[in-house]
């Protein structure tokens, strides 16, 4: 049984991979994106996704399951967008295949910890286990708003509630061993290729000091998302989206030139 995904449009692959609390319903707003062919997963355990093999999978073993499911589309090469934990995918599958990547944005990008103390990761693993095992209800009335930038729109708390609401315990768990366990720079460290960063400015999640020190880090080029929380798609998506039309030319003329 092969991973699930959503799909839209034709033209240049735009493979879009959610974060730790959401699916690829969160994406509806990038969607109809022109001149994109837009694909947006349900990582393995989320959604109707099936559950990796592994029982303690890092972030390549989440890369694999990418490839086979770009290679079910019929899509060799792909712009890759990761958010938040989705972040820490795109990097493990740029590693790992970095022939299949045109051009690789991290949003908001969760770096894992598995260079923290030992006491960090299992202060991560359990905090993300104790909050799964309130149900995605009491997540979605609790956290979802924080997700976003303050005063944000009620139908974007909306979609990242009704996100949490549908996450399976343990794909949720499967997930967050990883975010506990790797580590973004892991990968990093083997991919050559250039990439961007982007984070909102008002990201109280993955704070934009960090993100942009990731930038800073690999000294690629670093994006702030004004009038934007964590989910920085979601609350200013015009923005987010003119991005990513602006990667779509870049892409295209590199392939003509």
């Amino acid at each position: 049984m092969m991973t699930g995904f959503r799909e839209q449009g034709t033209g240049i692959p735009l493979m879009l991979l959610h974060g730790i609390s959401s699916g690829a319903a969160s994406w509806h707003k990038q969607m109809a994106l022109p001149g994109f062919r837009v694909l947006a997963w349900d990582m393995p355990g989320y959604g109707e996704s099936p559950m990796l093999a592994a029982t303690r999978a890092n972030a390549g073993d989440y890369a694999d399951a990418l490839a086979a499911l770009l290679d079910k589309a019929g899509v060799t090469q792909t712009v890759l967008v990761g958010h938040s934990l989705g972040a820490l995918v795109a990097c493990a599958f740029a590693a790992k295949y970095p022939q299949r990547v045109l051009h690789m944005v991290l949003a908001d990008a969760a770096q894992g910890y598995g260079q923290s103390s030992p006491e960090q990761r299992e202060n991560v693993w359990r905090s993300r286990e104790q909050q799964i095992a309130l149900g995605g209800e009491i997540l979605a009335q609790t956290r979802a708003a924080k997700l976003l930038r303050p005063g944000a729109r009620e139908a974007d708390i909306a979609t990242v509630a009704a996100g949490m609401r549908k996450l399976r315990s343990e794909g949720y768990l499967a997930a967050s061993w990883m975010l506990a366990h790797d580590d973004i720079h892991g990968w990093l460290k083997s991919y050559a290729g250039a990439f961007e960063v982007w984070c909102g400015e008002q990201d109280a999640i993955t704070q934009p000091e960090l993100v942009h020190g990731l930038a800073l880090r690999y000294a690629m080029p670093y994006t702030a998302i004004p009038q934007a929380g964590h989910a920085s798609y979601l609350d200013n998506h015009e923005f987010f989206n003119q991005q990513l039309l602006r990667i779509k030319e870049e892409v295209r003329d590199e392939c003509t030139n």
